[in-house]
């Protein structure tokens, strides 16, 4: 048989089967390889799934840490909320960085963080993917507010004449402008309060307050002895007992000796008066006309004393929301505009923020008051037609009951001139002579010159406020505001180191603080004003 045919005649399986045999080792490191890149990729995508995770949790972190930083409301350091999240969420070796920023209006806060997911199979396909794998996070919030009530509380006493209201002027008229600029949606009001010993107001304004005491109708003189008790709130309800403050010169001296001194020269002095005549130094509600705020910036004057306390008490009542109604009043009168209805807003208001710019040069001055029985209804003296006085004095064992001070006599009946006598009200009293100047000529003179009379008439005419205790009852309205998240921006200019202090205590913190010296007193206004703007809150 030949070879061809032997070979034909072998069965094909077997050939198949020996074949396979001798090729099974190639087969067996290719579907090791198979293997192996399945593995590979299974691998990876196992720590990109780490990854994944790893920069979610962070970034989840990141976005509630930022937020809750980012409050205006947030009383604690933005950084050391972000860290406490970061903490709790057992992240805080990964948290890179915290920047913060913000102004009185708003706060931003951007956080980054970083962790190194250590991948297993990606570093084996690829040591440099390890650095493109790290799990980062940043978060970028900011709040900010944009319907902003704002009162000016400025000291006009008279020591601020001269160059310090000037400067005060420009300053002031200069923020106007700076925050109204830009305010095209009729966001921001700004009102203002001129103080020195009390807070005038313009007679409507006053008008509004219904339980007005001893009022003696003084034209362009309104203001109001402010019972201590209203001190320990912020509003004050137009239905408060409010005593007018009483047209006097409480505060200057006169000549004690047996001599007469004319009625002229015990007439008042007008800066010595607790609230001077004015039409300029008055209360301005709340308005956005920059044309309206800035002539009654022009018009201040320096005069009288200082009582912080009570410029900052009328400033934050007109930022109470229980002063509605007043600012509803405004508006009926046109002083303030109507798309102003429904201020002051509540405190907690969302996308709303109360401000108080609050300014002085001094510190407190003892405040004076005339004392009740004294501010009104008639006197026991009466005023003869040459403007001569004489006093009745129910006196023992005789009828010249009537002191006559010009002429050092006693009658029995009041001193007449040219036929005619009036006897006067207190009120009337005061707008002629001083309180010292009635309390030596028409008590201590008839009384044998005495000191202690004149001492006792004088404590029975008026009483003094301790500088302490109105130090006090400024810090408890400060308080007070604070707690109820109204922002206080404080500037002493020129100011003698008590006023400083008060001032400094008074604002929301040292960093709303400004002590200034001339010009810088326009700087502290910038700072507060670049600060105010559109307000909104972004994430």
């Amino acid at each position: 048989m030949q070879n061809d045919e032997l070979a034909a005649a072998v069965p094909v399986a077997p050939r198949l089967t020996r074949f396979w045999r001798n090729e099974d080792g190639t087969i067996v490191i290719f579907g090791v390889i198979i293997l192996l890149m399945m593995l590979m990729l299974g691998g990876m995508g196992l720590d990109i799934m780490k990854h994944e995770s790893v920069r979610t949790e962070l970034q989840q972190t990141a976005d509630r840490a930022t937020l809750a930083a980012t409050s205006l409301t947030q009383k604690l350091s933005p950084n050391n909320v972000v860290q406490d999240y970061f903490a709790k969420a057992g992240l805080a070796s990964h948290l890179t960085n915290v920047t913060v920023t913000g102004g009185i209006n708003f706060r931003n806060v951007r956080t980054e963080a970083s962790a190194n997911t250590n991948p297993i199979f990606l570093r084996l396909y690829d040591r440099q993917v390890v650095n493109q794998l790290e799990a980062k996070a940043l978060s970028v919030a900011e709040q900010r507010v944009s319907n902003v009530e704002i009162m000016l509380v400025l000291d006009v006493s008279g020591s601020m004449a001269g160059t310090k209201l000037t400067n005060l002027k420009t300053s002031a008229k200069e923020f106007i402008d700076t925050v109204l600029g830009t305010d095209t949606e009729n966001k921001i009001s700004i009102g203002i309060v001129p103080y020195n010993g009390q807070v005038n107001m313009t007679q409507n304004f006053q008008n509004l307050f219904t339980n007005r005491v001893d009022d003696h109708a003084a034209a362009n003189i309104n203001c109001h002895d402010l019972p201590a008790s209203v001190y320990t709130s912020l509003g004050l309800p137009t239905n408060t007992a409010l005593p007018v403050t009483a047209n006097a010169d409480t505060f200057s001296t006169t000549t004690m000796n047996s001599s007469f001194v004319a009625v002229a020269t015990g007439a008042p002095t007008p800066g010595n008066r607790w609230c001077p005549d004015s039409t300029v130094n008055v209360l301005r509600p709340p308005t956005n006309n920059r044309t309206a705020l800035k002539s009654a910036i022009d018009g201040l004057t320096a005069i009288g004393a200082t009582s912080v306390n009570a410029g900052m008490k009328w400033g934050m009542a007109m930022l109470d929301p229980g002063s509605r109604s007043l600012i509803t009043s405004s508006i009926s009168q046109g002083t303030t505009p109507s798309f102003f209805a429904g201020r002051p807003f509540n405190y907690d208001a969302d996308d709303s923020m109360k401000v108080i710019v609050l300014m002085t040069d001094g510190e407190h001055f003892a405040e004076e008051r005339v004392n009740t029985g004294y501010r009104a209804g008639n006197s026991g003296i009466w005023r003869a037609n040459d403007g001569n006085f004489s006093r009745y004095i129910d006196r023992a064992n005789t009828t010249a009951d009537y002191w006559v001070p010009h002429t050092g006599q006693w009658l029995t009946a009041p001193y007449t001139a040219s036929g005619g006598t009036t006897q006067q009200t207190w009120p009337q009293m005061w707008e002629r002579v001083r309180l010292s100047w009635v309390a030596w000529q028409l008590y201590a003179r008839p009384n044998g010159n005495s000191s202690s009379v004149f001492t006792t008439t004088m404590d029975a005419f008026r009483t003094k406020t301790p500088t302490t205790t109105m130090d006090t009852q400024l810090a408890s309205v400060c308080t007070r505001a604070r707690d109820s998240k109204v922002i206080v921006y404080g500037i002493a200019f020129e100011a003698p180191a008590n006023g400083i202090t008060v001032i400094r205590n008074c604002s929301t913190t040292p960093g709303h603080f400004f002590d200034a010296d001339g010009l810088e007193i326009q700087s502290a206004f910038r700072a507060i004003a670049n600060n105010i703007s559109q307000l909104r809150l972004t994430q």
